[in-house]
């Protein structure tokens, strides 16, 4: 069985990114809520570890999912989150970020591609830090038919 990714605390992340460098291996980031796993999501992320050698899945915590998306999210708790994120074959490394958005985790660790689905093509935290590294922003396409969102809302509206 091939190895799966592991967590990283911030700090962990960071130097694991420095000895990643020395390798001269490229690392690929990207972030998101990742509440209720699906294949979207599971796509978008074997996309993006195709682009580089290293794949690293930044998650907003509970509360930064509750600021974003409201009082009635996460469904799914971090820790679990974590832990399904770092079973995934195409993800390396999981780390949680507290913040509204990855900037300043993503200005820490100046991965070579920072890659996120293209319904946030129009604003994409970290751009200006990666650019000015000499990194390149990706906006992927994404499965359609496929969110989150949209499969709660499905649930809710199930009646028996």
């Amino acid at each position: 069985m091939e190895a799966v990714g592991r967590f990283y605390r911030r700090e962990e992340l960071v130097a694991a990114r420095g000895e990643w460098k020395r390798a001269g291996k490229t690392v690929v980031f990207t972030n998101g809520c990742y509440d209720v796993l699906h294949p979207g999501h599971v796509r978008l992320l074997e996309r993006a570890r195709d682009l580089g050698d290293v794949l690293v899945l930044a998650l907003n915590t509970d509360a930064s999912v509750q600021r974003l998306k409201g009082p009635s999210r996460p469904l799914i708790p971090e820790n679990d989150r974590a832990e399904l994120a770092a079973a995934l074959q195409a993800v390396d490394a999981v780390a949680l970020f507290d913040e509204d958005t990855p900037r300043e985790l993503i200005a820490a660790l100046l991965p070579d591609i920072l890659v996120k689905g293209a319904d946030w093509a129009h604003w994409i935290a970290g751009r200006e830090e990666v650019e000015a590294a000499g990194g390149k922003v990706l906006a992927l396409a994404l499965e359609p038919g496929y969110s989150t969102t949209g499969i709660v809302e499905g649930i809710l509206s199930r009646k028996p």
